[in-house]
């Protein structure tokens, strides 16, 4: 889509904020009203309407194309996302641990990932059942029920957030930690990728898995910058 405007400004409207293009309001692709929940947030994104040039670039826009995710999708289909997230509950990565043959990468996912399971006990009254290899092995209700409700405790704009966080780290358990602040993006981003870069210690650097995690790390910290910018 080609350029339409000269400025991009943010407004406050009410308790909310918004955003302008050349003093006219954007709305959302369902065309609801572009409401954001702080000042901090939507003069990031006015931002990235102004650094758009000649040709408008939605792949440079991801914390506009999460805000209307929270928009059009969390505040009609709730229930449905907060599914899709909370069935991280009952398959979360952090329950997988190496096989028989892999003592030493077991070893080393218990010393990393251990501390923030023991955290998730902790603050949700909550047990896991750990495997090693692969074969699925369900969660107790409780568990599942009781991480679900901690999802749906969330505003829409973090259930938005939520979305893509537990998407790109594979763990429900680390996006909790995430959102209640006891662990940061950046301690976080190499546990959730803690398996790839052991293999990498062991056998060398993949290059196309290189790129691929590197392409997801921008998703993840734009993802994490919209949590902090909607709570701000």
């Amino acid at each position: 889509m080609k350029r339409f405007y000269k400025q991009a400004a943010c407004v406050k409207v009410n308790k909310s904020f918004a955003i302008e293009l050349d003093g006219r309001p954007v709305k959302t692709p369902a065309r609801n009203p572009f409401h954001l929940p702080t000042s901090q947030l939507a003069e990031a994104v006015a931002e990235e309407w102004a650094a758009q040039g000649e040709d408008i670039d939605p792949a440079t826009m991801p914390l506009t194309a999460l805000a209307q995710g929270a928009l059009d999708q969390v505040a009609h289909e709730r229930d449905r996302i907060i599914n899709r997230i909370a069935a991280f509950a009952d398959s979360d990565m952090l329950y997988y641990r190496g096989g028989d043959s892999q003592q030493a990468l077991a070893d080393h996912q218990a010393e990393k990932w251990d501390p923030l399971l023991d955290w998730a006990r902790q603050r949700y009254d909550v047990s896991f059942t750990l495997t090693h290899g692969i074969i699925h092995k369900s969660q107790s209700e409780q568990t599942i029920a009781r991480l679900s409700d901690a999802v749906k405790s969330q505003d829409d704009f973090t259930v938005a957030a939520m979305l893509s966080l537990v998407g790109l780290a594979g763990s429900l358990a680390a996006v909790l930690a995430l959102v209640e602040e006891v662990y940061d993006a950046e301690t976080l981003w190499p546990l959730m990728n803690l398996e790839e870069l052991w293999q990498e210690e062991q056998w060398g650097r993949d290059d196309l898995a290189v790129e691929t995690r590197a392409i997801k790390q921008v998703e993840f910290f734009a993802a994490v910058q919209f949590l902090v910018l909607s709570r701000t």
